[in-house]
Parts: structure tokens; sequence; C-alpha cells
């Protein structure tokens, strides 16, 4: 059996990442999506081992001490996030297409690690401005949070062109066609 490619998203909160990557996941191209490890709490009706594995930060700590990740980040105190090598050999093991959605110094990371193995896309929103608008229309966040995220996406716009593709999505129909075309022709080669 064939072991599977990675497939890593990075985006600013709101870009549309998550919506893009549920269509992809549905589109016959055997993916799977890596669940990432995190020391935020569930938000909203989030389960461990659905959307994130929940660890507290003493546990994501003695992982780290444990060598259990290909990457992480403290993205602010005592906020981790990384994925476990476990949840990675799970899925290529079984032949199917590891599919990652990460902050983008994680994304930058494991397509160092994997290289030609690993295919990088950077969704890039229309503006700041329309991201600001995605994100309060959410009504998932605080305000202060909601700056703090926008803050976050200027400086992960900045790291676009270390991505082997960038989508715009500007129009959610032609980026996820775009996206879908692209996958499509990396996971066949």
């Amino acid at each position: 059996m064939k072991r599977g490619k990675l497939i890593i998203f990075s985006a600013p909160s709101g870009s549309g990442k998550s919506t893009i990557i549920n269509y992809l996941l549905g589109c016959n191209l055997n993916l799977a999506f890596s669940i990432s490890a995190t020391s935020r709490a569930p938000r909203g009706n989030e389960q461990n081992g659905v959307e994130y594995f929940f660890l507290t930060p003493d546990e994501f700590r003695a992982k780290i001490a444990n060598d259990e990740f290909i990457e992480y980040e403290e993205v602010y105190k005592d906020n981790f996030y990384g994925t476990l090598k476990s949840e990675v050999e799970r899925i290529r093991e079984n032949g199917m297409n590891v599919v990652f959605d990460i902050d983008v110094v994680g994304g930058v990371n494991i397509k160092n690690i994997f290289g030609d193995e690993a295919l990088s896309m950077f969704i890039m929103p229309p503006s700041v401005e329309e991201l600001r608008n995605r994100l309060v229309g959410r009504n998932t966040d605080s305000a202060e949070t909601i700056e703090k995220r926008l803050a976050k996406a200027e400086y992960e716009i900045g790291f676009a062109d270390k991505f082997d593709k960038v989508v715009v999505n500007d129009d959610l129909e032609s980026a996820k066609a775009e996206a879908l075309s692209i996958i499509k022709e990396f996971v066949e080669k």
C-alpha cells in the first residue's frame, strides 16, 4: 500500500480555510484530517479527538519533552498547538493523504520536514477588512480576541510566499474549485 502524502493548509483565522478543507474532504481524494493537539479550552460543541486533542499546558509540555510532536508552537502564553507524530503516521500507514489545518509557522515547518511528500497551500483573504467582517459575523470571539486575530493575520499574510500555492478566497466557490484542482494534481502524481 502506498503511503499517503501531506497537504498543508494555513491561513489567517476567518479566511475560509476550514470551509474549503471540509469541502475537499468530501471530494473522493483519499483525504483524512490530521487532528491537532491544543492546550486551549474547547469552544462551543468541540469534542476531544474530533476537532482537537485537548491537553492541559502541562500535558502538552510533557509530550514536547517526549518528542511526540512533528511540530508545535506556543501561540500565546500557555496556549500551544501541535501535530502529533502518532496521528500523522496512523493516517499515512493506512494509505490516506493527510490534511493539516495549521498555523503558518507549523505549515512551513512541516513542509521543510517532508519536502516533496507535502504540498503547502495558503488561503489568502481578499483583505484584512473583509477578514474583520467575517470574524465579527461568526459571533464566537470577543472584540479583544478579534483584534488579536487581526494583528496575527497581518503577520501570517507575510508568510504566504513561503507556501507552494496561494489561493485567494474572494469567492468561495472559485477558491474551492482552485484548491480541488491543485490537490487533485498533487495526489495523482
